[in-house]
């Protein structure tokens, strides 16, 4: 059964640098599209970056351009890179993943960590 564990949050002033990292474990990830998420208080949980099996990468547009999210399969880790971050990017942030191999869509990730608070302070 595979497992994720996001690391790597925290509070940083805006205009500010957090990278986070997803480690999974129970299964390799390099034939899986692996995601972010996050939710913000009081607001329902919102797509933030994807990279598909491929390493292609997806991203929500109001991070487009501030965002970076890449994968070590060998390492089984996904990082999200962000920078110049905004108190709207205030959330918890999740890493997720889907059952079915080589596939990608925003809304086949089922398998979610615990999350990640990302506090930016304005």
């Amino acid at each position: 059964q595979v497992q994720l564990v996001e690391s790597g949050g925290g509070l940083v002033q805006g205009g500010g640098s957090v990278r986070l990292s997803c480690a999974a474990s129970g299964r390799t990830i390099s034939m899986y599209s692996m995601g972010w998420f996050r939710q913000a208080p009081g607001k329902e949980r919102e797509f933030v970056a994807a990279i598909r099996w491929t390493g292609g990468t997806d991203y929500a547009d109001s991070v487009k351009g501030r965002f970076t999210v890449s994968r070590n399969n060998a390492e089984n880790v996904m990082t999200l890179q962000m920078n110049s971050l905004k108190p709207e990017d205030t959330a918890v942030y999740y890493c997720a993943t889907t059952t079915t191999a080589y596939s990608y869509t925003r809304r086949a990730f089922n398998i979610w960590g615990q999350g990640t608070q990302v506090t930016v302070s304005s």
